[in-house]
């Protein structure tokens, strides 16, 4: 399986509910460095899994969606935790919807799978692992 990741990052506020996550249930900030890994079995007739330019400018738009947002104030997560899981499949799953829209570039309508990770600090992450 051949691979390609390009990263970006995203600032936003946010807030938990629920006493598992103590005093993060109150409105904080994060700051994540988001790695989209796309995943195909065989390269394209170009000889690449997907254009990394356009793959760089998609992740971007997606995640401009996000940035600088208290996510507590988003309808898309209106009643549900933004934790590090959910955003990391959010951001997966627009990019999927992309890369089918055929943003990714003509061959990216092929791609195996795409993994979204999120890094929430050098010693913690997390990812969301997806077929296409």
């Amino acid at each position: 399986m051949f691979s390609v990741t390009v990263r970006d990052h995203i600032m936003i506020a946010h807030s938990f509910r629920g006493e598992v996550f103590g005093p993060a249930q109150r409105l904080h900030g994060a700051t994540f460095v988001v790695d989209a890994t796309l995943r195909r079995a065989e390269l394209d007739a170009d000889g690449i899994v997907a254009d990394i330019g356009l793959v760089t400018d998609e992740l971007k738009a997606v995640l401009a969606q996000l940035n600088y947002r208290n996510l507590d104030d988003e309808p898309d997560f209106e009643g549900r935790n933004t934790t590090t899981e959910v955003l990391a499949r959010t951001i997966a799953d627009r990019l999927a919807d992309r890369a089918r829209a055929g943003a990714l570039g003509e061959s990216a309508r092929t791609l195996a799978g795409i993994t979204v990770t999120l890094h929430e600090s050098h010693v913690a992450w997390c990812s969301y692992e997806r077929s296409l």
